[in-house]
């Protein structure tokens, strides 16, 4: 019921899921580019729309009063982001135990402006051997979806290079935002 309800809202309001469900059954994704918290809205609904059980990281300030529940119920898994918690570790943990497991990282970190994403969606991946998914929202023509799946070589400069590759041309809702 979520499933089709998500997709008539996406189509009512001109937004079109790309792609698949992939075979794999454990990747991180990371989501850009991140601009807006209407990429929430519409990942979310992107994500029901096409049925990808992912898990989504958010700051732990999210997580708390009346919405924290909701946020869970949501996928989301706080991280806390203003101290050292190792956080890459317990994740490599988690894909180590599970036998499915979909990770969403936004990996600029925030909405804002920044001159670089940060990395741990990039060690989390290389340390726990699982593929890199290139989720994208783009709001110049609407669509949302993941059409780049990246094993990961370990050589991080030409690894990044194909990850900026894979957003060539997508913007998102506010451009001047938009990390590297």
């Amino acid at each position: 019921m979520l499933k089709l309800i998500a997709k008539l809202v996406l189509f009512a309001t001109g937004w079109k899921p790309e792609g698949e469900k992939p075979a794999e059954k454990r990747f991180v994704l990371i989501a850009a580019p991140h601009t807006s918290n209407w990429d929430f809205v519409i990942g979310i609904l992107a994500r029901y729309a096409v049925g990808l059980p992912a898990r989504w990281i958010g700051k732990d300030t999210l997580f708390r009063g009346p919405f924290g529940g909701f946020f869970r119920a949501l996928g989301g898994l706080p991280v806390n982001r203003r101290a050292s918690s190792g956080f890459v570790a317990q994740m490599c943990d988690e894909f180590a135990r599970r036998e499915t497991l979909f990770l969403a990282i936004a990996p600029e970190g925030t909405r804002r402006r920044t001159d670089h994403w940060k990395s741990g969606f990039y060690r989390i991946a290389t340390a726990a051997g699982v593929p890199l998914g290139l989720v994208f929202i783009d709001y110049s023509k609407r669509e949302i979806g993941v059409d780049t799946y990246l094993d990961l070589s370990g050589d991080a400069a030409d690894d990044l290079a194909r990850i900026a590759a894979g957003y060539a041309g997508r913007r998102g809702r506010h451009p001047h935002l938009e990390g590297h």
